[in-house]
């Protein structure tokens, strides 16, 4: 499935055109506790913002997930919306013709009834205009919020609290036309949740702080597992070049967590994965043997390893790190995460 090209769809230069008139009028009337996709904001923002509610003692969050938001959009209620802030009847003509622009799947055009167009420029702007009749209503009520694009976290003191929130946000959300995802939404401690990749927890003296979220870390390490499979018949050095790239960017968005411990573990078991891939590539005991003992390794500690060329995982937990120190990643540029 693929969305239509010119002249189906506005060329991507208008669109980019029509961002820049619109940007300007919306923008500054949108709620402060809104981050996503908006010029000198950021998912860090949000996240610093969050962290200050939960140490504030709003210890419980009613974290909300829209079911398929950008494909649920109704045109109509966000033209009504859009349409309170601009006049001109063609600009509302040109932004309708991007919502409405058709969907080719195999072959056949289908009319979009509703949503955004994906991956289009101006669908951010145009959600932003959508939810901030939500941010809205948060702020009229009082209420401490933090919302990233369709992900919008409202922290409370209590359950109960919570509770009423939640019933409240039903309803508005339905006048929008847009759906809770029930399943992944909740009412329950903060620190039991994620947000943007987050989650928070308790240190010593009650300090709340920041660290990466378990499903994050777990997509990290299975990225990282596939990238330094010892099946791909790849060099060391392409490895890090490729694990660089991935890294460097990981590394620089998760860089608020507050786990330096977490990190350093993260570095020690890449390195391990490394030296397990340098191992299967030199194969024969021989060239094991040889390669080490030409890298600093004792004849009987080379010797060792040899013995057992097979067990790749469990020799590059050996002295190995005497022929691999860190210091010879760093040099093929592995950047440290703990660092």
């Amino acid at each position: 499935m693929r969305e239509l090209g010119i002249p189906t769809v506005l060329d991507r230069v208008i669109q980019q055109m029509l961002l820049q008139v619109l940007q300007p009028i919306f923008d500054p009337t949108f709620s402060k506790h809104s981050h996503g996709f908006r010029p000198k904001r950021s998912a860090h923002d949000a996240i610093r913002e969050a962290q200050q509610y939960v140490q504030g003692g709003r210890r419980w969050v009613v974290d909300i997930d829209l079911e398929k938001f950008f494909d649920r959009v109704n045109h109509d209620v966000l033209m009504g919306r859009v349409s309170k802030r601009i006049c001109d009847k063609r600009m509302l003509g040109l932004i309708r013709r991007y919502l409405e622009a058709g969907i080719m799947a195999n072959g056949v055009v289908t009319e979009r009834g509703e949503g955004t167009p994906q991956g289009g420029p101006l669908s951010p702007l145009l959600a932003n205009v959508l939810l901030d009749e939500v941010d809205k209503e948060l702020e009229r009520r009082g209420h401490a919020f933090v919302r990233y694009a369709d992900d919008c976290n409202v922290y409370v003191r209590s359950k109960r609290a919570g509770e009423r929130v939640m019933k409240s946000m039903r309803r508005t959300y339905k006048k929008l036309r847009l759906r809770i995802n029930e399943e992944k939404s909740a009412i329950a401690p903060a620190r039991k949740r994620k947000f943007l990749g987050y989650s928070f927890w308790v240190a010593a003296g009650g300090a709340i702080k920041r660290r990466v979220a378990g499903n994050a870390l777990k997509a990290m390490k299975e990225r990282v597992r596939e990238i330094t499979s010892r099946s791909r018949g790849r060099s060391v050095r392409q490895i890090v070049q490729e694990l660089r790239e991935y890294l460097f960017g990981w590394k620089e968005y998760h860089k608020l967590a507050d786990t330096p411990k977490v990190f350093r573990g993260l570095d020690e078991w890449i390195r391990h994965r490394l030296r397990a891939c340098q191992l299967k590539q030199w194969k024969q005991g021989r060239t094991v043997f040889r390669k080490l003992r030409a890298r600093g390794m004792s004849a009987d500690a080379a010797a060792r390893v040899a013995a057992y060329t097979n067990c790749w995982w469990k020799n590059s937990k050996m002295a190995i790190h005497i022929a691999l120190p860190n210091r010879y990643y760093a040099e093929l540029g592995l950047p440290q995460l703990g660092a």
